[in-house]
Formats: structure tokens, sequence, C-alpha cells
């Protein structure tokens, strides 16, 4: 079903509560979207959906709606714990997201009770919760949920509790099935009872989709939506109210770029995407002292319990910069988002669609900016043809001036900032070369000495990648590194001690567990991969709080502790092998956030 058109919401051919039409025009809809038009007759009739509409076509409200219509015809009334329906969604600000606009209708119908399950809160907090307010409507992430059917010795009994379910909707799924979710979602689906009505909605349409559809779905409705007044043979998949740019930089050049398109476009609402975590915490600083009179905040996966303030305060204002992951990428409303930044260019080409989605979302105008350096430029051509996501080359950004003398400062004044610094460029070379794009996107291409410049390093981070190269085009500063204080008193407190100590020790007891992997950390496995191999270890040996990463350490050091005393090796070898730098130096790049999934645990 394509090209629905639009319509007035009483234009329905079935019958709305007049509640839900008087919520609607609190909220300023007076026009359905496309995919509210086909979708809300077609759950309302008992008919399963199966909805691919690109990103900010009005998904949200195309499920909500008929879910109260469902539930306020039921013969039984739900009793407080009895539910009747289910949302499940990959990432907690989605969830956050949903949970508001249901609230938006539920203050109108106080019978049905409206419960959150996501990860970043202590689970026997929602189990007490739920015990005592009930949940009519559960919104949920997959983790979290997951974790709840199995609460059953703190008192709930959450799979006794869904038997009474009407309708079940996944959110973004092919998100869900991408973040490495189909175990959760098949013991979930385990547990819910067959007659229902299933909503299944999409930006894209993929394999693992068709195979959750065949799954989940009895004998689905298809929809594709496509925006009003795109071409029929179009199937550009980011808005069409959306202008979408890219500039070709140096290395070098890239931040002084940023800073100076921001500073020009400062009473405006933007999101940067990088690709790292580390990056976010390293350049989401920098960009705090270089531009001023706004708000700036962060936010990436790692973030457990601060991620919904952020996520909130972020939503709620005029003008500002989130500086962030892809765990924004997707499904996420920020209301008047003007511009979508993308620092660096994401490791999935769909991925590129999603965040640009962020802006112009609903009929409003949005435009999106990536930045290239010389030798991705092919870039450009490649998502004109793999996404039909066509962009032009924005003129030159006037007035920029270099501000990378200014962030050395920083690192200078500040440890954190040194550290993250290092952090951020070896989670950078590990992230290059995940890229799907792998004929574009190569690690072999990088010149190492202009991106360390780009991120204005002190001096290169010791790693697999650059031993036993030369870099006659990076100069590092004259410093000594290990002199550079902590700006937080408590924390450098706690580092000089730490010093001490390890100067009285003897250097066989200076053991260190995170030992320098000799594999090149752009080659290492995903956290995905890790996490897979950590919890098959905790199957096999419950009780054990050392994984097989540790142990490999553990023997590795215990081996050149062998050599020391036995005279094979110096002291001084053993200090440079196990010792070498500060911690932050030898740490694998490993946060790639491409797989987000400890957004639900």
């Amino acid at each position: 079903m394509e090209n629905v058109t639009e319509g007035t919401w009483r234009s329905l051919p079935v019958k709305l509560n007049e509640k839900i039409f008087q919520t609607l025009d609190e909220l300023g809809f007076t026009h359905m979207t496309p995919v509210q038009s086909a979708c809300i007759p077609l759950f309302m009739k008992n008919k399963d959906v199966a909805a691919e509409a690109v990103t900010g076509s009005g998904k949200t409200l195309a499920f909500v709606i008929p879910i109260l219509e469902i539930l306020l015809r039921r013969e039984e009334k739900l009793k407080k714990m009895q539910v009747g329906a289910l949302v499940v969604t990959p990432t907690r600000e989605l969830a956050i997201q949903i949970n508001e606009v249901m609230e938006h209708f539920t203050k109108h119908f106080p019978q049905f009770r409206r419960i959150l399950l996501i990860g970043g809160s202590n689970p026997i907090e929602d189990v007490e919760k739920f015990k005592e307010l009930g949940g009519n409507i559960i919104v949920a992430t997959p983790g979290r949920l997951e974790d709840m059917f199995r609460r059953k010795a703190d008192g709930l009994d959450l799979a006794s509790s869904v038997k009474t379910l009407d309708v079940l909707v996944l959110d973004e799924a092919d998100r869900l099935l991408d973040m490495g979710f189909e175990a959760s979602l098949n013991t979930i689906l385990g547990y819910l009872p067959k007659q229902r009505r299933t909503g299944l909605f999409s930006a894209t349409q993929t394999q693992e989709v068709e195979n959750l559809v065949r799954a989940g779905l009895r004998n689905p409705v298809r929809i594709t939506v496509k925006e009003k007044g795109a071409m029929e043979s179009s199937t550009q998949k980011t808005p069409a109210r959306l202008q979408n740019y890219y500039t070709v930089c140096r290395t070098e050049e890239k931040f002084n770029l940023l800073v100076a398109f921001l500073r020009q476009h400062k009473h405006e609402k933007h999101l940067v995407f990088f690709s790292t975590c580390a990056c976010v915490e390293y350049y989401g600083k920098a960009l705090e002292a270089l531009v001023k009179n706004g708000t700036i905040l962060c936010i990436h996966g790692k973030m457990k319990h601060k991620r919904n303030k952020i996520f909130t305060e972020f939503r709620k204002l005029k003008s500002g910069i989130l500086v962030c992951t892809d765990v924004m990428a997707r499904g996420i409303d920020i209301p008047e988002v003007n511009w979508v930044l993308q620092y660096d260019p994401p490791s999935s080409a769909s991925a590129f669609v999603h965040r640009c989605g962020r802006t112009a979302r609903i009929g409003n105008q949005g435009s999106a900016l990536v930045f290239l350096l010389p030798m991705e430029e092919s870039y450009v051509n490649f998502l004109a043809i793999n996404q039909k996501c066509p962009m032009q080359e924005m003129a030159p950004i006037k007035d920029m001036v270099d501000v990378l003398p200014k962030v050395k400062s920083l690192a200078m004044a500040d440890r954190a900032m040194y550290e993250r610094g290092m952090r951020a460029f070896v989670s950078c070379v590990q992230a290059y070369n995940k890229h799907e794009c792998s004929l574009i996107f190569r690690v072999k291409d990088l010149d190492f000495a202009s991106m360390a410049r780009g991120f204005a390093l002190l001096r290169l981070p010791k790693m697999p990648e650059l031993k036993g190269k030369s870099f006659p085009g990076f100069v590092p500063e004259l410093i000594d590194t290990d002199s550079i204080p902590y700006k937080d008193k408590n924390r450098e407190k706690q580092r000089q001690k730490m010093l001490a100590e390890m100067r009285q020790q003897r250097p066989q007891d200076r053991v260190r567990k995170n030992f320098t992997k000799n594999k090149a950390w752009s080659k290492q496995k995903t956290r995905k991969d890790k996490k897979k191999k950590k919890a098959d270890k905790r199957k096999r040996e419950e009780g054990s709080d050392i994984d097989d990463e540790d142990m490999g350490e553990l023997l590795k050091d215990t081996r050149l502790l062998k050599k020391l005393k036995k005279g094979k090796i110096t002291e001084e070898d053993f200090d440079k092998q196990v010792i070498t730098g500060p911690k932050s130096e030898n740490r694998k790049g490993g946060d790639h956030e491409q797989d987000d999934s400890e957004d639900d645990e």
C-alpha cells in the first residue's frame, strides 16, 4: 500500500473516542500523516500490520491511538495487574518518548495504568512499582522486559499478567535486530498469547525483519508509505524537506570547521554525531570551552544513569548542541532540530539515513551536513546509489580559526582531558575499521600524523597500529605527560597515592591487569562478540568473576614474571612491557557504538 494521502483525523473510516480528538487538538495535530491514515483503520479492524515508512513520518501515533481504542472497546475491563498492550522499542530514549506521547492521551483515561520498563534503573524498584501500581500499558526495552519476566522470585508473575494482552507493538524493528535483541524478542514472544494484534514498525526492511514478521505476525497487511509528493519511482529514504550537504576537508581542519560552523549557528538546535563514546567525551568537553553562550550536552550508550535526564533536558531547549553517538540516531523525536552534523560518517549507510532523520520531521524543514576526508569523497556517490540519498556540496565555511592550540592547552592543564584525547584517537581508529563500506574507509589509508594533529594530541598513544613506524608529520609537545595533574583535586590525590605505592613495590609485584594486546585494536572483536563470550563463560562457571580475556592477560603477565625471575629479561624490560604509560594510553579503544546493547541491561 503506497502513497496514502493525508487527511483530517475525523475523516478516518473508523470512529475514535472524543477524548482522543481532544488530545490531538491539544498537541496541535490537525492532519494525519500517510502512515497514520494507513495503519490506524487496519489495526482497529483486527489486522496485524507490518509498516515501513521513512523516519520522521509519525509512526508513534499510528500505534498509540489504535492501542487506546482497542483497550477502550474491551468487553471485560482490565484489572490493575492485567496487561492489555505492550510496546517494545530498542533504546531507553525512544521508550521515554513513546511513554510521554502515551501520557498525553492516558491523562484523559485514568482507568489505564501505564508503566515504563527500561535499563538504567534498579529492576527491583520496577518490580515493586508494578506490584503496587500495576500496568495495563507497558512501554519497555527488550533487556529489561525479558528480565522482568524472570522475576518470579521477587514476587512478580508477569507471564500471568500478559495473558490478557490485546496488542503488541515492535517499534524500530530493524534496529531491535541490529542491536542483537533477537534472542530476547524470541523469549518475550514465547510468553505472549497467540490471539493478539501485532504491529511491526520499521524505517527499513531487512531479511531479519522479514523473519520476525513471519514468526510474530498472522497474515499481516504490509504497508510501505511514501511521503506525499514523492516521485512514484523514487525510493529515497530521507525526508523530502531535508537539505542534505557534505563538505570535504583535511583531517587537521575538521574540528576547526565544526567549531566555526557552530559559532555561526549558535542560536539554533544541533545534533553532532561522533562514532564512539570516547570521541563524544573528548570533543564534547572541547566544545564546551570553545563555543560560548550556548548549552552543550553529551550523551552516549555507556552513560547508565544520566542519559534520561540529559535527553529530557535537550528536548526542552530552544537552542543548543547535543554531542552524541548513534544511540540518538533512531526513532528519537527532538523538537525543532535545525542541523544534524555528522563529524564521523557512521558504520553503515542505513545509520546515515537515520541520523539525518532527526531533523525535517513531520513536514518540518531541516538540514544535515557530513564531514568527509578527501579520500572519502566517493562516499557521496555510494549513498546516492545505495540509499537513494542525494547530497550537494556545501559552500566553504568562512571565518575559520585554528582552535587546536586551545584544545592542547586544555589537555596540558587537565590530565582527564589529556587521557580523553588518547582514548578518543584509539577508539576512532578502531571504529574506522568497522565501516560497512570498507572499500572507501580503510585504516591503511589513514594519515595518522595528520589525524593526531586533528585530535590536538600532545603525543601519539602506544598502540599496535603505530608500532615500529615513524611519523615525521607529527611533532609531540615537549612536556612530560606524566607530570600533567588532574584538575579534580581528589582524583589527583588518588593518582599521587597510587604512584607512591608503585614506587615502593618490587617490580615483580607490579603486574597490571590491563596488559596491552599485540593484536591491532582496530582488528579486535566487537563488544557484542566479547559479551557473548563472557556470557558463555558465566554459564560454564557460575560464581567466577574472571573471564577468558582477563585470564589471558593474567597468564601473559605471569609469563613475564617468570622470565624476570630466570634472568631472561631485566627489571627495566619488565617495567616497559607491564607498566607502560598511563592507563588510558594502553586501554583498548573498544567503545564503538554500533551495537549499543548495554541500553537495556
